[in-house]
């Protein structure tokens, strides 16, 4: 196993250097190559960080002999990255959503599944106490109801792809992708959803074809039912999130900001262990320096089916009906 870890990036905006902060934190990582399709925002990336900068990630891949790459892009430009950096052996850090569409994610999660490397995906909610104290304590309860929301701001200036639904899928798909997630990894598989959505505030911006309020009911595996909704109307801050789980014994988890509450006070006892745990990016690391990739909660094939719920809940308010949740597998 590597004592030092070499990686690479593609992508090189807001969140990858975040990541790229992150790992200059982790011993033993050496960042060897960047990639951006803006040279300027590559170049600067590493003199800051180090390595060398490109701006074509096929000659990167190509040239460059890494551990670990991460793909840091917009979920429209998921194409062939992670399929060739795979088929080299490098193991895969993706962030979320890890794709626009299903076919091409189905792709890249044979190719990950075939080369039997590790891969990660950028939903950090999972590397948390709460989140297990809230797994444990769940498993224990039958779930009737899990009713959840995020509501928040739009991201970047008017040119930004965020605000294009063709771009980037739309709130529920690009930001809530981790409530869904959390709320898979909490009360388990989505299988059905039904979605509406509405642009009725947000008209006043410029490039905006994003819905600025969407709420999507979905049916569990379990046979529990739940809903969630997403706002981006607050240009000027403010928003809320949190999810409740109504449980048997005739009570709710409350989950919000990684805190647990049960309602009523003193129905049960939740234990939340306050304990060292690996962020998001140090499980990435320790997993390619060890071989285990049991400490990585979100693998590539797992996560898409976080991106299949949303995916679908977009087709469901196009097509005016409930969609199943389609497989990744």
């Amino acid at each position: 196993m590597p004592e030092t870890v070499k990686i690479g990036f593609v992508g090189t905006g807001g969140i990858a250097n975040h990541h790229l902060g992150n790992l200059s934190q982790i011993e033993g990582v050496q960042i060897i190559a960047l990639c951006d399709v803006v040279e300027e925002r590559a170049k600067a990336t590493a003199e800051k960080f180090g390595g060398r900068a490109y701006t074509d990630y096929h000659e990167m891949i190509e040239k460059e002999d890494l551990d670990g790459m991460y793909v840091c892009i917009p979920p429209f430009a998921h194409t062939d990255a992670e399929i060739l950096a795979v088929e080299k052996g490098f193991h895969l850090f993706v962030e979320k959503p890890v794709v626009l569409e299903l076919e091409t994610g189905i792709k890249i999660s044979e190719a990950v599944k075939k080369a039997r490397v590790i891969s990660s995906v950028g939903y950090g909610s999972r590397y948390s106490n709460a989140a297990d104290a809230a797994r444990k304590f769940l498993s224990t309860r039958t779930i009737g109801m899990v009713a959840c929301e995020r509501w928040g701001g739009v991201p970047g200036g008017s040119e930004h792809w965020w605000r294009v639904m063709a771009k980037s899928g739309g709130m529920l798909h690009e930001m809530a992708t981790h409530q869904v997630d959390l709320i898979r990894f909490l009360a388990g598989d989505i299988v059905e959803v039904y979605k509406k959505d509405a642009l009725r505030v947000n008209t006043d911006l410029e490039n905006f074809t994003v819905p600025d309020s969407e709420i999507v009911t979905m049916v569990f595996e379990s046979g529990a039912i739940g809903y969630i909704t997403t706002c981006c109307a607050f240009t000027q801050g403010g928003g809320s999130g949190r999810m409740d789980f109504v449980l048997d014994g005739h009570m709710m988890l409350r989950y919000s900001r990684r805190r647990l509450e049960i309602v009523p006070e003193g129905a049960a006892t939740i234990e939340v262990e306050d304990k060292q745990m690996f962020s998001i990016d140090e499980a990435f690391i320790h997993a390619i320096k060890t071989g285990d990739a049991s400490v990585v909660r979100s693998p590539y094939p797992d996560a898409l089916k976080s991106a299949a719920v949303s995916i679908a809940a977009n087709q469901s308010a196009k097509e005016g009906r409930p969609v199943k949740v389609p497989a990744t597998e």
